[in-house]
């Protein structure tokens, strides 16, 4: 039996949804929280498998919510559950440790489905915010792709410059990080600029961005 706690400030959605979710033989709810702060108390109570999550609640909201709980000795699977389709809220869910994030009209046999999946250690995402990641990380790819070739005719040298000029750092602070003088560092920055195409440090950083070049 998977054991669920929903999580929600509206009183008639944690209605709704316990409705959904013990139709099923193999799923139930055992528990209802109505803000951040007794999700959590929730969670260590209860100890539910799948926390359904509202993000916007009065006191603690959703998303501090799921950083705590993420923080517990095995923590449950959490899902998002929310109408706010904005991709900064699914980056911030997911980053968070959320097992997905899913919008409220998710129609309820899919939403079961979803309980399944995300029980069994998936992410699981609605078809809107999951196509937008994909073309995002599609598009991510193609821009490192495109800046490793542009690169690709630096020296060894002037590679570990543009990471730390990438990284936010001043020649000064390169120098140290390379035992470079500060003078050899600024003849690199303006050889590399010029080989780049860059016209500025900012241009650099963001190519820096692009390659995905860790800081030195």
């Amino acid at each position: 039996m998977i054991r669920v706690l929903v999580v929600d400030d509206d009183r008639l959605v944690c209605a709704h949804l316990r409705i959904i979710v013990d139709a099923a033989a193999d799923v139930e709810v055992v528990g209802v929280a109505h803000d951040g702060a007794e999700a959590v108390e929730s969670v260590i109570r209860l100890a539910p498998h799948v926390v359904l999550m509202d993000l916007h609640m009065p006191g603690v909201d959703g998303l501090t919510a799921i950083d705590r709980i993420g923080r517990l000795p095995d923590p449950p699977r959490v899902i998002a559950l929310t109408t706010f389709d904005l991709d900064a809220y699914v980056v911030r869910v997911l980053a968070g440790g959320a097992a997905g994030f899913l919008l409220k009209d998710t129609p309820p046999e899919d939403l079961l489905g979803l309980i399944r999946v995300a029980a069994d250690g998936h992410t699981v995402l609605s078809p809107g915010p999951a196509s937008r990641l994909a073309a995002d990380s599609a598009r991510r790819r193609a821009d490192r792709q495109r800046a490793l070739a542009r690169i690709s005719i630096l020296s060894p040298g002037e590679t570990e410059i543009l990471a730390g000029i990438g990284a936010g750092r001043s020649n000064a602070e390169i120098a140290a990080l390379l035992n470079f003088s500060e003078a050899t560092v600024k003849t690199y920055v303006s050889r590399m600029l010029t080989k780049l195409d860059c016209a500025n440090r900012t241009q650099a950083a963001r190519l820096a961005y692009d390659a995905e070049l860790g800081g030195s």
